[in-house]
């Protein structure tokens, strides 16, 4: 594989990261659908298929939920056909979050994210978030 193929993998994943930290809805749709195969598998917190569902999280949870939702890349590695990332999400609680109602809470997390590639696009993503910081930051669950 040559290292201009490499590198193109990680450019998506950075410019995956900088439409979704614009915030600007259109963007970020159009984005996606550049970036992911139309049947991309995710095994994030949730098992799913397709990009309208990782559309639905984006927009449906992160976006209602933290508006001013932005992401950090910590460390970018790329072996092979897959990237890894890791990252920090930070963003204000400002709207329906898993069923808490907004907090006003700033929240600081991390997530890891491996994902494949396929002719150019992601098809297959698996992530962990640290989703016991984001509730204990919320107040949903005690330290």
């Amino acid at each position: 594989m040559s290292a201009a193929h490499e590198t193109s993998n990680k450019a998506t994943v950075r410019r995956l990261l900088d439409a979704v930290n614009t915030g600007d809805a259109e963007l970020v749709s159009q984005t996606i659908d550049e970036v992911f195969d139309p049947d991309v598998k995710q095994h994030t917190p949730f098992e799913a298929t397709g990009v309208q569902t990782f559309k639905e999280m984006v927009f449906a949870r992160l976006y209602r939920a933290f508006p001013d939702l932005h992401i950090t890349i910590e460390d970018l590695i790329e072996e092979g056909g897959k990237v890894v990332e890791k990252d920090t999400v930070t963003g204000t609680h400002q709207g329906e979050f898993n069923g808490l109602p907004p907090t006003g809470k700033s929240v600081s997390y991390n997530e890891i994210f491996i994902m494949r590639f396929a002719n150019g696009r992601i098809a297959e993503i698996w992530g962990v978030v640290d989703i016991f910081s984001q509730m204990k930051q919320l107040g949903m669950i005690q330290a």
